[in-house]
């Protein structure tokens, strides 16, 4: 499966040996970070519906601490595979010091297909899998949050089972809750309102306005969705969306909003929306229809080689974690068009889920209006951070982006005497 997808781990580690040997950082701060400190991987047992019991097997990554605990999602999904959790565990190392978090990375997954669960059954497997891995979590050590095919019902009933682990009331052990178990307002949209104040900050940077400009977004899941209506409340033109069911493309602009509301009844069927549209049986062609800005929201190894010469776009903004394979960063490059990496540009989500655990840890909470303002502060700055380092360095966004996360990490490392 990892030769399949190509092998993320391999992706990643080549950006971190590419960035060490630009930084000039010594030989051990790449060997520390091209692998997680810890990787576990559990079995559990979850009885079914039917009486059966199925062995499930999942993932735990902690990809380095030096900077804080760690923080990631889980993600529920049958494909997940040990390579592709400790990739995604680097991944969030680097968003977490890009984006001034106290926070190291790490990453869960469980290989289920979620749809395919009865709630019940998806509560037993949610409840299992904590359970499975308590020992290796915590508010202080680990706080795991939603990924694809999770969602703050599922951190509910997480957050639980480890208080019953633990015996005591725990909810900074996990983020993106319901509210009225420790969430945090601002949460389930903080993804797709970071991408796009990325957008704007970007647009600024560049010398574009986002309100005369045409964007396309591949995934209309969480992130898709909610980047979606607020790149369209931005001003912004939103010319094709694509789900699982294909691409749906309208020259003039289609009605973000009233899509969403179609979506919320008609999940990963977009084919069948009956408003204005063009319709294409392909995820992927959102990616090469005629608009300026195109945003991959959905899974990894999106953007490659073999599509990059049919892209019309002339700037990629990452919303999903990973979407472009090393070979499509080399093409894109060659014909000129310019990426916001996915370690910057999806950042709200886990900035708004550090918001969650102050709030947790301290028993107090904020306004959406404070957490909105927060979140600003802290993308604007961390986009700047790193447009600054792109243009100081004269090399592309993501290895600014991986220059300013690797540096600060280093620099960490060495005060605590690891190097």
């Amino acid at each position: 499966m990892g030769g399949e997808k190509n092998n993320v781990l391999k992706n990643v580690q080549e950006h971190i040996k590419k960035v060490c040997d630009a930084l000039g950082t010594e030989p051990i701060v790449y060997e520390i970070l091209k692998e997680p400190l810890r990787f576990y991987e559990v079995s559990f047992p979850v009885r079914m519906d039917d009486g059966s019991i199925k062995i499930i097997k999942g993932y735990r990554a902690h990809h380095n601490d030096a900077l804080g605990p760690a923080k990631g999602g889980i993600r529920f999904f049958q494909g997940v595979y040990a390579e592709e959790v400790k990739a995604l565990s680097a991944w969030m190392t680097f968003k977490c010091a890009i984006t001034n978090l106290p926070y190291g990375g790490g990453k869960g997954g469980v290989a289920i297909d979620a749809h395919k669960l009865s709630e019940g059954e998806l509560e037993r497997v949610s409840r299992e899998y904590i359970r499975a891995i308590s020992p290796f979590i915590g508010p202080l050590k680990d706080v795991p949050a939603p990924d694809f095919g999770t969602n703050p019902k599922v951190m509910g009933w997480m957050a639980d089972e480890y208080s019953k682990v633990v015996g005591h009331h725990a909810p900074g052990v996990i983020t993106g809750k319901p509210i009225i178990v420790g969430g945090s307002v601002g949460r389930g949209p903080a993804t797709g309102r970071g991408i796009m104040l990325t957008l704007r900050n970007f647009a600024e940077a560049e010398g574009f306005d986002p309100k005369e400009t045409r964007v396309a977004i591949q995934g209309f899941g969480n992130v898709g969705k909610s980047a979606a209506l607020h790149i369209y409340e931005l001003g912004s033109k939103v010319v094709a969306i694509s789900d699982i069911s294909g691409t749906i493309y309208n020259n003039d602009g289609l009605d973000v909003k009233d899509l969403a509301e179609y979506a919320e009844e008609n999940p990963e069927n977009l084919k069948d929306y009956p408003g204005e549209k063009e319709f294409f049986p392909d995820t992927k062609y959102a990616l090469e229809v005629d608009a300026d800005v195109v945003f991959p929201c959905a899974l990894e190894n999106q953007i490659t080689e073999e599509n990059v010469p049919r892209f019309k776009a002339k700037y990629v903004i990452e919303g999903a974690n990973g979407p472009t394979t090393p070979g499509g960063d080399k093409a894109l490059a060659e014909r000129g068009i310019k990426l916001v990496p996915d370690v910057l540009a999806n950042t709200g989500g886990v900035t708004v889920s550090y918001f969650e655990w102050v709030q947790n840890l301290q028993n107090y909470y904020w306004s959406e209006e404070e957490v909105s303002e927060k979140l600003e502060v802290n993308m604007t700055q961390a986009f700047h951070d790193v447009y600054n380092m792109h243009v100081e360095r004269d090399v592309d966004m993501r290895t600014a982006a991986y220059m300013v996360a690797i540096d600060k990490i280093a620099q960490a490392m060495k005060a605590k005497g690891w190097i």
